[in-house]
């Protein structure tokens, strides 16, 4: 962990709050701003930064850069890192796409401490890196898996890893389950005893456009 790091650009300097290392590159920053900001002032700063010429994301080791996370104590927020063509504000000037942590029972987490116990441990933290980031390769752009997702993906895995016979999830429209199946899919290939995994759909209108998302994903080594 890294504190206060400055990089100095062409035309200013950046200071960072605090920066995360695995395995020694820098793969996560945190931004904190006191209780009485809001978050979004943190998330205006790493756009501004990005903005600027000669800014560390291009030219440095923080080119690394896979996650970042914004607080102000009270409220909590992450999202993947990408192009700046990628960061924007909606009609509602909020930001996208960005995410709350949240326990099973989907309960948000958004208190720093209880969000730093639970996500920020090493082990958690690379978990989500390296097996809950995809790639959407027709756009360049890095998407994080919703909290949910991600439960259903592990309860997925673990039933067929377990062998418990049969099971289901159970997700609404607009959820993500193409990104759930792909995930559990790439996952499950990863166990030596399964030789093939099938995914299939009831409703044939959808199958070509859920097959061009799938190609679209590509997992983050």
């Amino acid at each position: 962990m890294v504190n206060q790091l400055r990089i100095n650009t062409k035309n200013s300097f950046h200071r960072y709050d605090v920066t995360l290392l695995l395995n020694g590159l820098p793969l996560v920053q945190i931004e904190l701003k006191s209780l009485q900001i809001s978050p979004r002032r943190a998330m205006q700063q790493i756009i501004k930064y990005k903005n600027d010429e000669g800014n560390g994301y291009i030219n440095t080791l923080l080119c690394f850069m896979q996650l970042f996370i914004v607080s102000n104590h009270t409220k909590t927020w992450y999202f993947a890192n990408n192009n700046i063509q990628h960061f924007d504000f909606d009609a509602d000037e909020k930001f996208l796409p960005i995410y709350t942590y949240a326990d099973k029972q989907n309960q948000k987490i958004t208190n720093l401490v209880e969000f730093s116990e639970v996500f920020l441990s090493k082990c958690k933290l690379a978990e989500m890196i390296n097996r809950y980031m995809v790639l959407v390769q027709s756009e360049q752009k890095l998407m994080m898996m919703r909290p949910y997702q991600i439960y259903a993906v592990e309860a997925i895995v673990e039933c067929i890893n377990d062998n418990r016979g049969n099971g289901y999830i159970w997700h609404t429209t607009g959820s993500g389950k193409t990104l759930t199946s792909f995930k559990a899919s790439t996952l499950l290939k990863e166990n030596e005893n399964i030789h093939k995994v099938c995914l299939w759909w009831i409703e044939k209108t959808l199958t070509a456009k859920r097959v061009k998302n799938l190609t679209n994903f590509k997992k983050i080594a």
